[in-house]
């Protein structure tokens, strides 16, 4: 976690501890030494936020109390503590994610990314989108919303004259140059409106791409309201946008889960694209991760933009 030193030795070693009777399950013991240590550091957000991790998991009522306290620290709320708050039913839930969490959540995930993802959570998403769009090959310029370290990017390489990409995380990005895949790397945030996306310029102009990609993005997003007039924006007519959510199965719209990533239904993703005027192409339900052992289920959408 980001910033989890207090700067004090003795709360810093009581919240080690902590974390080891954490790890052994013993969440309640692990609660009570991390209020010690908070007693050394009572301005520690992260902290605070680790403490009411150790509180819900031990079913306290107080991890509310916690969780509020780090948001109070730490007002851009890089720990999530909003989303927690809201998993646990003390907030309403977000259409949107603090920006500044996401960011940090990927800045401090880039480097072990493709490592953990792909070969401990048996991530597909890339090669299976890839696999759907890749009939309607080549394409002139494709976008990839959400790039990360490039995972759709090697896929889609041979098959663009040209390749841009686009995240919140800068060291996400770092991480994708590295790769030499893209012609245009740039730092975007999806949740915001066109003017201030990151994804327009002069020599970025609107209506340029044939291709846009979405892997394993919108689950970081929740309502998707502001992602479908982008990607509009993005796409020249006729172009095609591919992306994958999580599948909320019977659910109504969509919903955060545990994990702190939003699922959707497929009843509501239709809606969405009929409403913006995108013809669905081709879907797919396929597992898409690995998550605590289990299998996490989700959607692959083809669509086409018609208007």
């Amino acid at each position: 976690m980001s910033q989890f030193s207090s700067g004090d030795v003795i709360a810093d070693r009581r919240a080690d501890y902590a974390r080891m009777l954490a790890e052994g399950r013993d969440f309640a013991a692990a609660a009570e030494l991390m209020e010690q240590a908070l007693e050394l550091a009572s301005g520690w957000a992260a902290g605070w936020f680790r403490l009411g991790e150790y509180r819900e998991k031990a079913e306290l009522d107080t991890a509310e109390d916690a969780y509020r306290r780090a948001l109070e620290l730490e007002p851009e709320d890089v720990f999530g503590a909003t989303l927690r708050l809201a998993v646990i039913g003390a907030e309403e839930i977000p259409d949107q994610p603090p920006s500044r969490y996401i960011e940090s959540l990927f800045d401090d995930y880039a480097e072990r990314f493709d490592t953990a993802l792909v070969e401990k959570l048996d991530y597909s998403v890339p090669g299976k989108l890839a696999a759907l769009v890749l009939p309607h090959a080549p394409f002139a310029l494709t976008v990839d919303l959400g790039c990360g370290t490039g995972l759709f990017g090697a896929e889609i390489r041979e098959h663009t004259r040209r390749l841009e990409g686009f995240d919140l995380s800068t060291n996400m990005l770092a991480k994708a140059d590295e790769k030499g895949l893209y012609q245009h790397l740039g730092q975007s945030d999806l949740s915001l409106p066109a003017e201030e996306s990151g994804l327009f310029a002069p020599d970025l102009p609107k209506h340029r791409a044939d291709l846009v990609s979405a892997a394993d993005v919108l689950m970081y997003l929740g309502s998707l309201e502001t992602v479908f007039p982008l990607v509009d924006d993005l796409l020249a007519s006729q172009g095609l946008f591919a992306f994958s959510v999580e599948d909320a199965g019977e659910e109504e719209g969509f919903v955060l889960r545990d994990s702190l990533r939003y699922a959707h239904s497929e009843a509501h993703i239709r809606l969405l694209l009929a409403h913006h005027h995108f013809e669905l192409l081709e879907i797919e339900r396929t597992t898409i991760r690995m998550d605590a052992g289990k299998p996490v289920k989700g959607i692959l959408f083809l669509s086409r933009k018609t208007a």
